[in-house]
């Protein structure tokens, strides 16, 4: 792939120099200012930056002959799809003094390149389905099927955004997709490929336009700054690759907003963008992650809490420390080839982080995170609940690590840690919170009521449904109704509650089994069911017009009252 840099626009009338997209004639000089994202947009396929299989397939495609008649391009907004398909579409009818076939190298543009990227030729045709989603509108389009390309080698259809087409539009699409002309191409862009019918995707050939990542997007933005001339701090560049999200659309976007934040020639820092995009000092963020994996949950909060008083968005503060543990992670898997998306600064203090910190405890700090970003978007008040989760943050850190709870168990012949140092009990079994992880699902009920957790004890009961239960794995079906982060917060008690990595996983399939609560409402059922089939139950109440049964109790030990017929009814008039 070649350099990015050649998708600059240059002031000379040369048709290579176009920009793909401008509104300008070709070699006309620009009216105004342009901005980023149509200057940089690519205009030839060595361009696209992070596709190089699609352009591969197509290479190959080209040069062999097996082109498909429809191509299905998804992805992300701002990854480029709608600058693909018209690549796609001077691909395929490219022709010049020395080439005449469809070939992804454009270079020079062919005759029919120009029109094709003024939206003007008579025999490519675009349509935004967002706007024309009816069958009416999809009628009109493909009127022209049956007829020739004027001049071009193919007739090209471009619909973008296709998933916003009705169902009888896609119904009278889907005829013409079925046996098109020879002369006939359809090139589809969407941003919700899981809302195209499967008819459809099933007659196209599928490109997924893949997102930049932070680094490779960063690296982008110093190429086009450069080309500017202007002066951005790697800092500020990465702040907005990260903001950007993998688009390159919106990253362009973002510059040219940061390029005015200052009007004297001077550098644009890394504050001036943070304070423009509402962030918090990525510095700061690590001197909190810092603070709060040494156990200094003072420093911590008080770091915190100054951030949130300079102006930075809670869950952002709580979105970038994600963003650097599982750089801590990342840099634990690839040693001295990991490179933060940013200063060297950072690169350097995560992988010193992640020297400190285990591959358990990043994932222990990573869950406790995400619970606490999950939980602060409804909690009353942000900031709190912000500080509240570097509290918890802190406060995990000074527990064991797993791999150190485990050589506990050992060197203690299988005591948990916590017993260490207390009297033995003769002939007493170790509680619940003091044993080592639960074995099955009753074992788990009964040790988040041994700690008291009365709302997700009643949450278990009311809705879990346990399939299966083994290797620190909970398997379960969850009923109707039930709270949204409900296995989320069951997984992160038993993480906390056992200092063990612990899963809780929805079944594929529903359930057989009943819940607690379900299973406590059947038994005493059948209870009063039996109870009230009992001889002495049916003269009581032939005796007592108006009584009714209203409980039933056994003296009976735990788990034979299945077994029994209840001897003690408790009878009650009405009124």
């Amino acid at each position: 792939m070649s350099d990015p840099d050649n998708t600059h626009a240059d002031n000379g009338s040369d048709d290579q120099t176009f920009s793909m997209f401008g509104d300008a004639e070709m070699g006309a000089p620009k009216a105004g200012y342009e901005v980023l994202a149509r200057k940089y947009r690519p205009r030839l396929f060595d361009d696209l930056i992070g596709q190089e299989a699609m352009v591969r397939t197509l290479s190959n495609a080209f040069e062999t002959g097996r082109i498909a008649h429809a191509f299905m391009l998804t992805g992300v907004r701002g990854v480029g799809k709608t600058t693909t398909a018209r690549l796609l579409a001077r691909g395929l009818n490219y022709k010049s003094e020395t080439a005449d076939g469809p070939s992804i190298r454009l270079d020079p543009a062919g005759e029919h390149c120009t029109a094709i990227m003024e939206s003007r030729h008579p025999d490519v045709l675009e349509l935004d389905a967002a706007s024309r989603t009816g069958v009416a509108d999809m009628r009109d389009l493909l009127d022209g099927v049956r007829y020739a390309p004027a001049s071009a080698r193919y007739k090209v259809y471009i619909i973008d955004e296709v998933h916003m087409l009705s169902t009888a539009a896609f119904n009278a699409l889907l005829k013409t997709l079925e046996e098109p002309p020879a002369h006939v191409k359809f090139i589809f862009a969407t941003t919700e490929i899981r809302k195209v019918p499967v008819t459809v995707l099933s007659r196209c050939q599928r490109f997924d336009l893949k997102r930049l990542a932070p680094l490779e997007l960063a690296k982008h933005l110093e190429r086009v700054s450069a080309r500017e001339g202007a002066d951005v701090s790697a800092g500020g560049l990465a702040l907005i690759a990260r903001a950007a999200e993998g688009s390159v659309r919106d990253a362009l976007s973002i510059l040219d907003q940061a390029l005015v934040q200052t009007t004297d020639g001077e550098a644009v820092s890394e504050a001036a963008i943070r304070d423009m995009l509402g962030l918090a000092d990525r510095g700061r963020l690590y001197d909190v992650l810092e603070m709060a994996l040494a156990g200094k949950a003072k420093e911590a909060a008080g770091e915190t809490a100054s951030q949130l008083h300079d102006g930075a968005d809670p869950l952002v503060i709580l979105k970038d420390l994600l963003d650097i543990c599982a750089d801590i992670a990342m840099a634990q898997v690839t040693g001295e080839e990991f490179q933060a998306a940013g200063p060297a600064d950072w690169t350097e203090r995560t992988r010193a982080m992640a020297q400190r910190t285990s591959a358990a405890q990043a994932s222990r700090y990573w869950q406790i995170l995400l619970s606490g970003y999950q939980d602060t978007q409804t909690a009353p008040d942000l900031n709190i609940a912000a500080q509240m989760v570097v509290l918890r943050l802190a406060a995990a850190a000074q527990l064991p690590s797993p791999e150190e709870a485990a050589r506990m168990l050992i060197a203690h012949g299988g005591d948990a840690a916590g017993t260490a140092g207390k009297p033995e009990r003769a002939g007493a079994q170790t509680d619940a919170n003091e044993s080592a992880s639960p074995k099955n699902f009753t074992e788990i009920v009964a040790l988040v009521d041994s700690h008291k957790e009365a709302i997700l004890s009643g949450e278990v009961s009311d809705f879990i449904r346990p399939v299966s239960c083994s290797d620190n794995t909970l398997i379960c079906d969850v009923k109707t109704g039930a709270p949204p982060n409900l296995l989320r917060r069951l997984a992160d008690f038993l993480i906390e509650a056992t200092d063990e990595d612990w899963d809780v996983l929805r079944s594929d399939e529903q359930a057989d089994t009943e819940t607690l609560k379900e299973r406590r409402v059947r038994v005493r059922q059948e209870k009063m069911d039996a109870a009230a089939d009992h001889p002495s139950v049916k003269a009581a109440l032939n005796l007592f017009p108006g009584a009714e049964l209203v409980d039933v109790q056994n003296e009976f030990a735990d788990g034979q009252e299945d077994n029994v017929v209840p001897l003690d009814p408790k009878i009650a008039a009405k009124g």
